[in-house]
């Protein structure tokens, strides 16, 4: 998979599951380049997501429901995830 195609299936799986205004999805995966866990076809996100529903739960909780979401994105193909919500 591409880095394209994941953050499109990302984007979609959650606006298709949750109420958000706004989402931006960027590639951090240069940041971890040479990491010794880096792993090749696996890739870092940084989420950017403005919705009044995550808002207006707990951070524990709003993580636990994208974390479901993503759950075979996370497990294939996503090494590292950064979750900012406002």
């Amino acid at each position: 998979m591409n880095i394209n195609n994941l953050i499109s299936i990302v984007k979609k799986k959650l606006l298709e599951q949750i109420n958000i205004q706004n989402i931006q999805i960027e590639d951090k995966s240069f940041l971890h380049k040479n990491h010794p866990g880096n792993q090749k076809g696996k890739f870092h996100l940084k989420l950017i997501i403005v919705s009044d529903e995550l808002k207006n739960m707990n951070k524990i909780e709003s993580n636990k429901k994208i974390y479901k979401i993503l759950n075979f994105e996370l497990k294939e193909y996503i090494h590292s995830i950064q979750i900012l919500i406002s």
